[in-house]
């Protein structure tokens, strides 16, 4: 973690950015919309056709359900426009383009806002297959960040640092959260200090507290993992209150790493140099499956105006942790989505969705 004193404030308390003056908002602010990908094919789509109809099923389970609170805009392979189109609500707009997968959140820009929050950018970082995995294909995917920042009529603001959106969680403040195991893989980003990554952050989102969390949850590390994303383990909910994944049986090895990570983040500090509440969200009870242990959690969901799209799992756990959530984003309504096809293939609701921020106008207000 940086010990840097907090920036002059700005607008509705926000903490000034520095460097550009772009400043990435929480996700809790008024979106414009959400943007999406169809999964067109590899082993996000399957081989089968049970697994082919499960992943149309739950993207589109996700999309119809964003759709309820805000405008989603899908990118879809030409080929693949009809058996979208079938699938989707009448009002998510699908967007032909080239894809080689179907993470948004990875493959996307992330989106910041100009200090006073009236223009918007969008950072293109560079997306290499999480890493260069020997079974990950980018050709197109590496195109997106720029493509969808056109179309959203941001800035779009290139940045050399290998990275996706996952691998980030921001409060709006300055504050963001990352994990050692994402941003310096030698996979990533081979010989990039600490101090190399919370210069490019701080350039391209506004931050000024970076917290480095050790690691991501076990079964993030299989072959089809992101070696370690902190959007399946650790969110913001808002300012000071930090969301973590709780396993809370000790024959689970993601108990060891919950317990590890509450360590890290109950001593940190946030942008304006407070410490954070750190509020436990408890795994699902189910602890494997027929590839071992489960990553599934209650963590990756997407907060959308007004409501929170949340993970489900059929499973007993499922009612009281989002009953967290609940909590922790008063005034939403929290929707709930079986994502086990999701954790199937390697991510969650969050991991599948991008958020774009809404503008403010001349009064200071969203618009």
């Amino acid at each position: 973690m940086t010990d840097a004193a907090p920036a002059p404030a700005a607008p509705d308390g926000e903490v000034a950015p520095r460097g550009s003056g772009w400043l990435m908002p929480p996700e809790t602010d008024r979106h414009d919309c959400t943007w999406m990908a169809w999964p067109s094919q590899g082993y996000t789509l399957g081989d089968t056709a049970d697994e082919v109809a499960a992943a149309r099923h739950t993207w589109a389970a996700v999309a119809n359900a964003v759709v309820g609170f805000e405008p989603v805009h899908m990118v879809v392979v030409p080929d693949d426009l009809p058996v979208a189109r079938e699938h989707l609500h009448p009002d998510v707009e699908l967007v032909p383009s080239d894809l080689d997968d179907a993470w948004m959140r990875d493959i996307g820009p992330s989106f910041v806002r100009s200090a006073d929050g009236t223009r918007l950018g969008a950072v293109d970082w560079v997306f290499n297959g999480w890493g260069a995995q020997s079974w990950a294909t980018w050709e197109h995917d590496a195109r997106i960040g720029a493509f969808v920042g056109g179309l959203a009529g941001a800035e779009v603001i290139g940045s050399a640092l290998v990275n996706e959106g996952g691998g980030i969680h921001v409060d709006g403040l300055g504050t963001v959260l990352l994990t050692e195991t994402v941003q310096l893989d030698p996979g990533r980003n081979p010989g990039l200090t600490r101090a190399d990554v919370e210069d490019e952050l701080a350039r391209t989102i506004g931050a000024t507290a970076c917290i480095w969390l050790p690691r991501g949850l076990t079964r993030d590390y299989d072959e089809f993992g992101t070696r370690g994303h902190v959007d399946i383990v650790a969110t913001i909910a808002s300012p000071g209150v930090v969301l973590l994944h709780e396993q809370q049986d000790p024959s689970h090895p993601d108990h060891a790493v919950s317990r590890a990570l509450r360590e890290v983040l109950e001593d940190a500090r946030d942008a304006r140099g407070l410490r954070f509440e750190v509020v436990g969200v408890p795994a699902p009870r189910t602890l494997a499956d027929a590839d071992g242990p489960v990553d599934w959690s209650y963590i990756n969901h997407l907060v959308v105006n007004d409501g929170v799209i949340a993970c489900t799992f059929g499973d007993e756990q499922d009612e009281a942790s989002l009953a967290v959530l609940a909590e922790a984003y008063p005034g939403r309504r929290v929707v709930g989505v079986d994502a086990r096809p999701l954790f199937d293939r390697g991510g969650g609701i969050h991991c599948i969705t991008q958020q774009q921020p809404a503008l403010r106008g001349p009064a200071g207000s969203a618009g």
